[in-house]
């Protein structure tokens, strides 16, 4: 009669988890030989901090017992295998990528985290959430001008054939946001792995050879939060701003920094988090500081506010209440700021920028027209002639709608009226792009569709990477479309026929991402520099035979 035997098999699954295990002890001792970083958590997450301390414990405690367990066997000489007709339990491995990247996707969809559980494969994933992620990825502010356009292109050739020049890779860092192209420097925003959730790094790197110049993580003595927003810059390149937070950060606050010294000039701070990209007027900085919402979709304080801060000296002109204006504002050349207004709001406003004392001088409203959209409106505003055209939709960055509908719409900058607006088969998640008489949109559904300026009829669309969604706005240099899908790939697309002429892989190949490649890539002096989820910042140029790269102070 064949003896059973119930063992764990440390020899085979028990070797695979340990690196897994002290992959999550080293991380929870990382953070608690912290001191800032242990204080950031647990007055910002908590919930997760009580989660992550009880997985520690849990993980310490499961591991002596698999190994003491592990060590019996042994000793009492019980042998496990398929050979010997015995009945052997195979533990489940836990993947805690998995789980982490679940727990993200929670709290950006809005929704609180739920406690660590050990699934077997093939578990169900998360449920779909209102909570979206907004726009901020789409806006950037060039040295000499607000791109109100959102070409993202800052002239030279038209770059095809595309090799990778040089990346930037900080160690566990995501680009979500768009880079800026400033002379001879680039600067970008990332967001850093970190126990029970992502920190952010600001660079300013070397344009020539992507060296950082300088990299902050820290403002005063608070660990900086992640970065969805894009950075701007002053007209004399002398200050950087920036929003601070994800989805479901609180208290965050408007950044300028020194762009000689790294140092920070001020912080405007907010009960909010700040996706939005900052738009620059004069010596005026214009963001949006969007909802945190519950998981019935609802805010769960301050439904959002368009805020106004003077870059001289931080001081804030004015704020005006608008329902989770997480789109990235555009301001024209009389000043009048354009935003959209995301979940809960859904429209376009169009706001003045004026003191107080002057509005009320001139018997005025802060706000001068409200057009209502069907849809969420949480991409990037664009101007172009006398239009204000933006997209938006029913969906976020992490889930689609269960039924899955977006809009652009082109509205009268004088008076908000609609010109015309054309329905999608999902969000346009991010700025579009117009030039030449059309509007290049990314849409969720992982195509990239033009329309006509005049009149919003699709001239053609093309997928990029099967349906692997396109989140990030398009560059446009007129010549050559330059579009980035979520799960990692750079397509140079004509503009003509709508034909993807060639792709790059930008994530790493040994690191596929989750998703979440949303960068808008940036076209320079015939580079293209783009953020992936997880390559890093890279610069990529073309063949001689197409234009070369350039020299670096041209970019």
């Amino acid at each position: 009669m064949a003896m059973l035997a119930v063992v764990p098999i440390f020899m085979g699954a028990g070797a695979a988890m340990m690196p897994t295990i002290l992959a999550a002890i080293a991380s929870v001792a990382a953070v608690m030989f912290k001191p800032r970083e242990l204080l950031r958590l647990c007055r910002q997450r908590p919930l997760v901090a009580g989660v992550s301390l009880a997985v520690a414990v849990g993980i310490l405690g499961v591991s002596t017992w698999w190994l003491s367990g592990a060590r019996t066997a042994r000793a009492a000489g019980i042998g496990g295998g398929a050979g010997g007709g015995g009945e052997v339990a195979v533990r489940s491995r836990v993947d805690w990528m998995k789980v982490a990247q679940d727990l993200i996707a929670q709290e950006r969809a809005g929704k609180s985290p739920t406690v660590f559980v050990a699934a077997t494969p093939g578990a169900g994933g998360a449920g779909g959430a209102n909570g979206g992620a907004g726009g901020g990825g789409g806006g950037v502010a060039m040295i000499e001008a607000y791109d109100a356009s959102r070409t993202s292109y800052a002239g030279g050739p038209s770059p095809n054939g595309l090799k990778a020049l040089w990346a930037y890779k900080p160690e566990g860092t995501m680009f979500l946001s768009a880079p800026l192209v400033a002379g001879p420097r680039i600067y970008a925003a990332g967001c850093q792995s970190d126990l029970g959730g992502y920190t952010g790094i600001l660079s300013c790197l070397d344009a020539e050879t992507g060296k950082p110049i300088w990299e902050i993580t820290t403002a005063g003595d608070d660990v900086l939060p992640a970065f969805f927003s894009s950075p701007a810059l002053t007209a004399d390149g002398k200050s950087l701003l920036i929003g601070q937070g994800l989805h479901q950060d609180r208290n965050c606050s408007l950044l300028c920094f020194d762009t000689a010294t790294k140092a920070l000039r001020w912080a405007a701070k907010t009960p909010l988090h700040i996706e939005s990209s900052p738009a620059i007027f004069g010596d005026m900085a214009v963001v949006g500081a969007g909802a945190i919402e519950g998981p019935d979709g609802r805010p769960t304080g301050d439904p959002g506010f368009v805020l106004a801060v003077r870059i001289s000296d931080g001081k804030e002109l004015w704020r005006q209440a608008v329902n989770d204006p997480e789109s990235s504002p555009a301001i024209d050349e009389n000043g009048m700021v354009y935003i959209g207004s995301g979940f809960n709001g859904n429209a376009i406003v169009a706001i003045r920028s004026e003191s107080p004392e002057q509005l009320a001088e001139k018997k005025l409203e802060r706000i001068a027209w409200r057009t209502p959209v069907a849809h969420p409106i949480t991409g990037a505003i664009t101007l172009s002639g006398d239009l204000v055209i933006a997209g938006g939709g029913n969906s976020d960055v992490v889930h689609s709608n269960p039924n899955p509908q977006g809009v652009v719409v082109a509205l009268d900058r004088k008076t908000g009226q609609v010109r015309w607006q054309r329905t999608l088969p999902d969000s346009v998640l991010s700025g579009v792009a117009a030039r030449d008489g059309l509007v290049i949109c990314p849409v969720r559904t992982g195509e990239v569709v033009a329309l006509s300026q005049t009149d919003g009829n699709i001239v053609w669309h093309t997928p990029i990477s099967g349906k692997a969604a396109v989140i990030a706005s398009c560059a446009f240099t007129g010549e050559r479309i330059y579009a980035v899908s979520s799960d990692g790939y750079l397509a140079v697309i004509d503009p003509k026929s709508g034909k993807v002429l060639e792709k790059s892989y930008i994530n790493d190949q040994a690191k596929a991402g989750t998703g979440l490649s949303t960068s808008p890539p940036q076209v320079a002096n015939g580079r293209v520099i783009v953020g992936s989820e997880t390559g890093g910042l890279q610069c990529l140029v073309g063949s001689a035979a197409d234009g070369g790269a350039g020299k670096a102070g041209g970019l």
